[in-house]
């Protein structure tokens, strides 16, 4: 035992001689290489998340309409669903041109704008006048050239009941919402190329009546005749022309509206506002950016057969 104990203590000296004599060569020889399998897991991971997405998308790869360098006026683009919609088209690359009454509030406006990347013109412009209204396409045309969209936004609201007769309050909301309409559009289509487009907003009111409303359900219908009308006309140069009739959507003009209705039936901002939502099937106001993004839909190439259109965003209070 003795002898084998010495020669196995003499064996294990002379393989560490060697180990120490040749360290480097039977490292590199002896130990196998080690392989991290973190970077695998992670592109099987990455794999089946791809593959859930393929199966609930079937497939359909939705690309962004190519509107970028294009030019938008947006009148009444200062507040409410205009300034909506002069920032998200903005974003994505068109250039801009507002419109409003109010200087201060389009300066604001502007301002914004501005601080985003967005390219505009903004402009003081009473589109009920027709000489404003001509005075502000020739800057914009001095300033872009041409007008690939028009916005037709801008508009007033108010009670005008025919039992209590108001012929100027009546004939400022026709002038700002149906004679400006005409303004505006005569004005744009001779700096449009073909393949342009319009979009107006109308008003689920454009769609039914509501006491003590006269000269705003009648504009807002007036809105619906005159887009069938003018798509008609401008179908030979591919030019769509579409309205929109939004319900309940968070601007000033629904607060005043929301204002008014409480006031007449004796009943709180809030109340009013609930008993107004319950009629809506979805039961939620509108977001003016939400409106903001159809209208991006309806200028991209996806919609380029789309025209004559009156369109509901109303969360199912006008089904037709």
């Amino acid at each position: 035992m003795a002898n084998v104990a010495g020669a196995g203590g003499s064996l294990n000296t002379q393989v560490r001689s060697r180990v120490g004599k040749r360290g480097n060569e039977y490292t590199s020889r002896g130990r196998r290489p080690t392989f991290t399998l973190f970077p695998l897991f992670l592109l099987l991971a990455l794999f089946r998340l791809l593959s859930q997405w393929h199966s609930r998308t079937k497939g359909i790869c939705y690309i962004p309409a190519m509107i970028k360098g294009k030019v938008a006026v947006v009148t009444g683009g200062a507040t409410g669903i205009g300034k909506a919609t002069a920032l998200e088209l903005g974003r994505q690359g068109v250039r801009i041109a507002i419109c409003g009454r109010r200087q201060d509030v389009l300066e604001q406006a502007s301002s914004e704008l501005a601080s985003e990347g967005i390219e505009v013109c903004a402009s003081s412009c009473d589109i009920s006048d027709q000489a404003q209204v001509k005075t502000f396409f020739e800057t914009v045309a001095e300033r872009f050239s041409r007008v690939d969209i028009l916005v037709n936004n801008a508009g007033q609201s108010g009670v005008t009941k025919v039992s209590q007769p108001d012929l100027q309050r009546w004939d400022a909301i026709i002038r700002a919402n149906v004679d400006s309409l005409y303004y505006c559009t005569a004005a744009v289509v001779p700096l449009m190329p073909d393949g342009g487009r319009i979009i107006s907003i109308s008003s689920i009111l454009g769609k039914f009546g509501v006491p003590g409303y006269a000269a705003y359900c009648t504009s807002k219908h007036a809105v619906v005749g005159f887009t069938k009308s003018v798509a008609l006309e401008l179908a030979p140069r591919r030019i769509t022309v579409n309205a929109l009739c939004p319900g309940w959507v968070e601007t000033d003009m629904a607060r005043e509206g929301m204002e008014i209705g409480a006031r007449a039936l004796r009943a709180s901002y809030d109340e009013f506002r609930k008993q107004a939502l319950a009629a809506v099937p979805l039961q939620e106001m509108i977001e003016p950016g939400e409106v903001a993004e159809f209208i991006a839909f309806l200028v991209g190439s996806g919609a380029k057969n789309i025209t004559g259109q009156s369109i509901n965003i109303c969360g199912g209070q006008v089904m037709h």
